[in-house]
């Protein structure tokens, strides 16, 4: 694509995915991903990738999901056994930890998603995008 020098590029799919996790465009990580809070941008204004092909539909909620439970499960616990709080206060806290970290996680899943579906071709990108432009096929 013009305007994007190949060392802007992405060398792996970890660095696709911190980029896109970061809300940054996974191709060049030279602008912005997301328009709004959840919406991408249809076009990066730094290297013209097309993002409306992304099909992330419900997988970042349920990615969001998964971790929030995993981080709360232990901190639930830990509240029981080592605190006086009670039932409705540590309830109340409880469910406000996870809904900041359920808010929290959803961006940068979105983001992670977006960057795997390009690196690895899938929903019309072009097939492993980051690999065949960075090796300059």
């Amino acid at each position: 694509m013009p305007g994007t020098a190949l060392t802007t590029l992405p060398r792996s799919l970890p660095q696709a995915l911190g980029r896109g996790m970061r809300g940054q465009c996974p191709r060049c990580g030279g602008a912005a991903l997301f328009a709004g809070f959840l919406k991408p941008v249809e076009r990066c204004p730094a290297c013209a990738q097309d993002w409306t092909l992304h099909s992330a539909d419900d997988f970042p909620p349920y990615v969001s999901i998964l971790l929030t439970g995993h981080i709360m499960a232990p901190v639930i616990i830990a509240l029981g056994l080592h605190t006086s709080l009670s039932a409705p206060a540590m309830m109340a806290l409880v469910a406000l930890m996870a809904l900041v970290l359920l808010i929290g996680l959803l961006r940068p899943a979105k983001g992670g998603i977006i960057a795997f579906q390009w690196w690895m071709g899938m929903h019309g990108f072009a097939p492993r995008p980051g690999k065949r432009e960075a090796l300059g096929d």
